[in-house]
């Protein structure tokens, strides 16, 4: 079959060229027999809109962004941009949601090589430090938006659900830490976290406002805290 362009409307103003694509019953299968129905598109474009939108939206923060704004500043039209999000929320909570999901599991290679306490306690050092220097933007964006639930209730169901996903998160590696030490935690999860959370946005703050030293006062601080947690 010779190349053609394929739009559809319905679900996602969206253009493809491919090489070899037949319809069968609304469902795109491809020359290596990948199946993928029209939602499957429209959830793929608001993840591209997402990722588009995200460096903008850490830059300037929620206050400030407007989905007009945020198609300026994209490959994106803001008509397109205003057809799969109704409104600023849905999409900011939409790039949070990516976001985070992404990087909720980053520990866990850490956590299954690891073969002494204080190895994890290196590495895991070193991987906050990785991700404050590399990805600041984006956690000014989580901060914000976490900020904004204590105003809006709207906000509130996917803080929550993501704060939870972040704390399940830190357990994992506080647990095994304390096992590989062979001791206990001499606080519950919840609290480990919070004091985590609190040692990482202060370093943040640091960071964002050009303190040379806020990966070194990040990574030594982690390495003051967590011993202190066992018990």
């Amino acid at each position: 079959m010779s190349r053609k362009i394929l739009t559809y409307v319905k679900h996602g103003l969206l253009t493809a060229t491919m090489s070899r694509v037949t319809i069968v019953e609304g469902v795109v299968e491809t020359a290596r027999g990948t199946r993928r129905t029209p939602a499957d598109k429209y959830d793929e474009r608001r993840t591209q809109l997402a990722i588009s939108a995200l460096a903008t939206l850490g830059e300037l923060g929620y206050a400030k962004t407007s989905l007009r704004e945020i198609a300026q500043n994209s490959e994106f039209s803001h008509g397109v941009v205003h057809y799969y999000f109704a409104d600023k929320f849905e999409l900011i909570t939409h790039c949070v949601r990516y976001y985070k999901a992404q990087c909720v599991t980053r520990y866990d290679r850490l956590v299954a090589e690891s073969t002494t306490a204080d190895e994890l306690l290196v590495r895991f050092g070193d991987k906050l430090v990785e991700t404050l220097t590399t990805e600041a933007p984006m956690h000014r964006l989580w901060y914000d938006l976490r900020a904004q639930a204590l105003f809006d209730e709207q906000f509130r169901p996917d803080v929550l659900m993501i704060d939870a996903t972040l704390q399940d998160m830190i357990g994992r590696v506080v647990t095994r830490y304390a096992e590989l030490a062979g001791r206990s935690l001499a606080v519950d999860v919840a609290t480990t976290y919070a004091l985590l959370d609190g040692v990482f946005e202060k370093a943040l703050l640091g960071h964002l406002t050009g303190d040379s030293w806020a990966s070194d006062d990040l990574r030594a601080r982690v390495s003051l805290v967590l011993p202190k947690l066992l018990g």
